[in-house]
This record gives structure tokens, C-alpha cells and sequence, in this order.
């Protein structure tokens, strides 16, 4: 394991601070007129998403946290667990229901994910950041409604409700920006 210093600290750098991956958001190395010289870093633990902000001596020591982050498909669901298969090995792994994101309920089978782990555990799933998914409910669209500012609420194939325009229809495909839940357009074929 390589070991840094709070000197060597920059935005993005992964380490490991009493025993769980936290990663650098934001440092400034203090030099007071008195007193020793410090480091005070905001970071973010990569496992629960919590922010906090700490004083380090510039020689203070960590290991270095090297934060796995691969691509694999998710197949199906079974009770809390979902399984995504690495497409090089072709393994299966399961994942417990409670590292998923709000936004998975936009991801259905076969769509491809990238997962990060930590010592071979795994913390979060992110899925694609834009999707293409078909409407299964929402009310009727009239011809000729293409006002943008009003929407309706949609049912999509994955279970997920979001709101669409007016205009949209059981049965279109729609693509969606994942990380915001919104409607983009119409998708295109």
C-alpha cells in the first residue's frame, strides 16, 4: 500500500482516514503567523456520502484508498439482492438493494452499470447517465400540444414515475438524464 501525506493532498485524492475511503473535495495549506503550519481538508467519505472538514498536520501519514470502479450488466433482481455480470469474466456478483441509488429505478435488464468498490466491497452503483425507456402509463396526448412548461406524470417500464409532456404517449420511447430523473426528448427511431 503506498502511504501520502496531507501535503500531497489534492482535489480528487482518494485515502483512508480511520479505516474508510474518504476523498479530498476541497484543501488549503495554512501557514499561521504563530503555531505549525496545518492542512484543513473538507472530505467526503465515499461509502456513506458524508462531508466533513479536519485539521491535518502536513506530515500526518495515510494509506492510500484505491477506489475500484468497473462496468458490468445487470441482469435481474432476486428479494435485496441485484446481480450484474462482469462482461470480461463473465462472473456474477450481487449486490444488496441498499447501495443502489435512487436512480436505479431507472435501470432494466441488460443496461450496463459501473460499480465501485472498496476492498472488494462494493459501495455505490451508478447507472448510465442517460437512458432510453418506453412509457407504459400516463394519460393521452392530444395533437397539436407541444407545450414544453406543462407535463403530466408518466409510468415507465422500469416501474419509475416521472413527468413528461403533454404530447407524449403509451408505447414512445422516451431518454431520460438519470442523475436528474427529467425527461430529455423523444428518443429518435
Amino acid at each position: 500500500m503506498a502511504t501520502i501525506t496531507a501535503s500531497d493532498f489534492r482535489n480528487g485524492k482518494t485515502f483512508e482516514y480511520e479505516g474508510k475511503p474518504v476523498m479530498v473535495v476541497e484543501f488549503q495549506h495554512v501557514k499561521p503567523g504563530k503555531g505549525a503550519a496545518f492542512v484543513r481538508t473538507k472530505m467526503k467519505n465515499l461509502i456513506t456520502g458524508a462531508v466533513t472538514e479536519t485539521s491535518f498536520n502536513p506530515t500526518a501519514k495515510f494509506e492510500e484508498a484505491f477506489v475500484e470502479r468497473k462496468e458490468a450488466e445487470y441482469l435481474y433482481q432476486d428479494g435485496d439482492l441485484y446481480y450484474f455480470m462482469d462482461p470480461e469474466t463473465y462472473e456474477q456478483e450481487p449486490v444488496s438493494g441498499s447501495k443502489l441509488g435512487d436512480n436505479f429505478r431507472f435501470v432494466k435488464e441488460n443496461m450496463v452499470c459501473t460499480i465501485s468498490s472498496y476492498k472488494g466491497d462494493v459501495f455505490s452503483v451508478e447507472p448510465p447517465n442517460f437512458v432510453e425507456l418506453e412509457i407504459t402509463d400516463t394519460d393521452p396526448g392530444f395533437a397539436g400540444n407541444t407545450a414544453t412548461n406543462t407535463l403530466k406524470p408518466a409510468t415507465l417500464e422500469t416501474g419509475a414515475e416521472i413527468k413528461v409532456p403533454l404530447f407524449i404517449n403509451v408505447g414512445d420511447r422516451i431518454r431520460i438524464d438519470t442523475r436528474s430523473g427529467e425527461y430529455l426528448e423523444r428518443a429518435k427511431g
